[in-house]
C-alpha cells in the first residue's frame, strides 16, 4: 500500500501501489458494481462517459451525486461530486481525478481531489471538508488495494 493522503493548499492527493494489472484496477474504478465493493454502499451512473450523471450512496450518510468529467481508458477517470448529501450537484461539489500508471508488477493509483478553495462557508468549513476527505481517501484507497490484492480484514 502507501503512505497517507496529504494536503497541499486546497488539494488532497494520495498514491497507492496495488499489486494488480492496470485493466483490473481500471474496472474497479469505473464499474459501478465493483466500485460499490470499496467506495460507497451502492454506485450508479448512466454511462461511462463525460457528462454522465449518477450517485454514490453510503448507508447512514446519504446520497452523493456525481457527474463524470473524464474517461481515458486505463489511464484516468474524473468526476465532480457533492461532498455532502444532496439531490444534485451544487456549489458544494469538488473534483476527483484518478490516474493509473504501471509500476513493476502492479499499478500505481493516484487520486487528486480539488476545488475545496471555492466551497462556500468560509475557511473553517473548507478546511474541515478537506480534512474529512483526506481521511476518507486513506480509508477508501486502502479498501481498493485490499479488494484487488485479495486481502481480508
Amino acid at each position: 500500500m502507501s503512505d497517507h493522503a496529504r494536503v497541499k493548499g486546497h488539494t488532497v492527493t494520495r498514491t497507492v501501489h496495488i499489486e494488480a494489472p492496470r485493466a483490473r484496477v481500471w474496472k474497479a474504478l469505473t464499474d459501478p458494481e465493483v466500485m460499490a465493493q470499496w467506495f460507497g454502499d451502492s454506485v450508479e451512473f448512466a454511462a461511462l462517459e463525460p457528462g454522465a450523471t449518477g450517485s454514490i450512496d453510503w448507508d447512514g450518510y446519504g446520497t452523493f451525486p456525481i457527474e463524470i468529467t473524464e474517461v481515458a481508458p486505463e489511464d484516468s477517470f474524473g468526476f465532480r461530486w457533492s461532498g455532502i448529501p444532496a439531490d444534485e450537484l451544487n456549489e458544494y461539489s469538488t473534483h476527483v481525478r484518478f490516474t493509473l500508471s504501471e509500476a513493476g508488477t502492479g499499478t500505481d493509483v493516484t487520486v487528486v481531489e480539488s476545488g475545496f478553495d471555492t466551497l462556500p462557508g468560509g475557511t473553517r468549513y473548507r478546511r474541515a471538508r478537506l480534512e474529512q476527505n483526506r481521511e476518507g481517501w486513506d480509508v477508501e484507497l486502502d479498501e481498493l488495494a485490499m479488494l484487488l490484492e485479495g486481502v481480508s480484514e
